[in-house]
């Protein structure tokens, strides 16, 4: 059976990456604000040093080739992984995510870390958040670590449905 290929993001002819996103009218005002947040597959601590950092770097970098996409902080542990994102109104939030997991995974398993260094569980979770919070959010996912040791960990922000196949 041939293994999937990531195709990637498509490009329009301008070059911008517009998969997840219709013609938007420019006068158009939005502020949206989300806190997404998935687990490696099994909850596997998969995300060490070297993997989490081009983890990071990979998904600021993908997502940001979405037009209008603003990421304000990725961070995580070992097992799992958060963003604060703004999304265009736009964009289908959950495809992007899907895409942006799937793409992330695949970057990473066929670059420098090698086959088998990463793996995410089928669900995820998302909350939106207001502009006052925003420094909050990312003030907590910069500092997950802290948070996790002291036992500080905020249950809605690390909330996610996942299948009970994936569960472990």
């Amino acid at each position: 059976m041939p293994k999937p290929v990531s195709t990637g993001f498509p490009k329009t002819p301008s070059g911008q990456h517009n998969l997840y996103t219709a013609n938007m009218p420019r006068n158009v005002y939005w502020e949206l604000y989300f806190h997404l947040v998935w687990r490696t597959k099994h909850s596997q601590p998969l995300l060490t040093p070297d993997v989490e950092r081009e983890t990071h770097r990979y998904l600021i970098h993908r997502a940001l080739r979405t037009t209008g996409v603003i990421v304000h902080a990725v961070g995580g542990i070992e097992d799992h992984v958060h963003m604060a994102v703004s999304v265009p109104p736009t964009v289908e939030l959950a495809t992007w995510i899907g895409d942006l997991k799937g793409s992330c995974s695949h970057a990473i398993n066929h670059g420098p870390c090698g086959l088998g260094s990463l793996a995410w569980q089928t669900g995820y979770g998302v909350v939106s958040f207001g502009k006052r919070d925003l420094p909050w959010v990312v003030e907590y996912i910069k500092n997950q670590r802290e948070h996790h040791h002291a036992g500080r960990a905020v249950e809605r922000l690390e909330a996610i449905e996942v299948d009970e196949d994936d569960a472990g």
